[in-house]
């Protein structure tokens, strides 16, 4: 039965999206198809890549707090 876990995966995706982080696996599937050969960040590496450019935060960037 299908519809339970896409439904699942639908409700994180859109929660995902809502907090600014999209999909990792939408994100590898672009670098695979668009950037070949490229590397492709690790799931840990591209959650803090979003937080970052969300928040400010990393090397050279702004921190804001609201």
């Amino acid at each position: 039965m299908p519809f339970p876990r896409d439904a699942l995966r639908l409700a994180a995706r859109t929660a995902r999206l809502m907090v600014g982080v999209p999909d990792y696996r939408d994100y590898v599937a672009h670098r695979r198809e668009k950037h070949p050969g490229e590397p492709v960040m690790t799931l840990a590496e591209f959650h803090r890549d979003r937080v970052d450019r969300r928040y400010g935060g990393g090397p050279g960037g702004m921190s804001r707090c609201c």
